[in-house]
């Protein structure tokens, strides 16, 4: 029996919001996963082991996955996760960017990672707004004895602030073509490997457009490789800008480089929000009018 299912349910996206993780079930094709796996293999073994505390001595990790297996763009571009990170998000944005894709192998031996709040990377007021969503795809299947991420419910939002954590943390054991989504504000971390064999995941997450992304984007793939992108991925690795005028390239998108550099100068073009654009043209208008006014004098 097939379970893939392409969309969030109503209940996913008030889970998300009532314990800050939701883990959806089967929103990806197990075979879609395996070939992703087998794509990222090599690269896997050739990665040597991170080093510090944090990423961890029995982990490796890498990232720029959308080069490295022509699948991963289904697992970036999901529908049900996309509408649970514009969602959470869109609130504050007026376009969410992809913040990373990374893969992680867990080896047998490792610590539990030191619990943490993705947010905390760019320092922002906390408990007012969510900068990000993190989604864990397993390319293994995630349990308890081989270092299922771990998750603290009712964490996140202005939670925090808190100093205590509160509940005991959930296990978010899950399989190919699961996701488990969780805010940049819920407490998480990867949990201990007791077992024999390596866990495999892959992070991808999604940030407001206008904060800088973990992943340089533009130095992961530049023109000549976004290019080849579909138009809707390519703008989520930011070959967009995010209004008013925010990662504009010469005063236009981004996206005119796929075309090569330019040889002449470019006339730089406005881009705004419906509001700032009413704005405007009402200062414009009332502007035009004072002038001729005076030349009518």
């Amino acid at each position: 029996m097939n379970n893939f299912s392409p969309c969030p349910s109503d209940a996913d996206a008030a889970a998300l919001a009532r314990t800050g993780y939701v883990v959806l079930r089967g929103v990806a094709q197990p075979t879609a996963v395996a070939e992703i796996e087998a794509d990222l293999s090599d690269r896997f073994e050739a990665t040597p082991f991170c080093e510090g505390g944090f990423y961890g001595a029995r982990t490796k990790r890498f990232g720029r996955l959308l080069i490295r297996s022509p699948r991963m763009a289904e697992l970036v571009m999901n529908p049900a996760v996309l509408a649970l990170a514009q969602d959470a998000l869109g609130p504050w944005c007026d376009r969410i960017q992809l913040n990373l894709t990374q893969a992680i192998e867990i080896h047998p031996g490792a610590l539990a990672q030191f619990p943490h709040r993705d947010q905390d990377m760019w320092r922002g007021a906390v408990g007012e707004i969510e900068y990000l969503v993190n989604v864990m795809w397993p390319l293994t299947r995630f349990t308890c004895d081989n270092g299922a991420t771990k998750i603290w419910p009712d964490s996140h939002g202005a939670d925090a602030l808190s100093a205590e954590t509160g509940a005991e943390p959930v296990v978010a054991e899950a399989d190919p073509g699961d996701a488990i989504v969780f805010l940049g504000s819920t407490l998480h971390g990867a949990g201990a490997n007791a077992s024999a064999g390596v866990r495999r995941g892959i992070i991808v997450s999604y940030c407001l457009g206008w904060l800088k992304p973990y992943e340089n984007q533009w130095l992961a793939y530049p023109p000549e490789i976004a290019r080849d992108f579909a138009p809707e991925l390519a703008a989520m690795v930011g070959y967009a800008q995010h209004r008013p005028n925010l990662g504009n390239f010469e005063g236009q998108c981004p996206s005119v480089l796929f075309g090569g550099y330019p040889d002449e100068p470019l006339a730089a073009i406005d881009t705004l929000r419906p509001d700032q654009s009413a704005m405007l043209a009402e200062f414009v208008a009332t502007q035009t009018a004072r002038a001729d006014g005076e030349r009518g004098q």
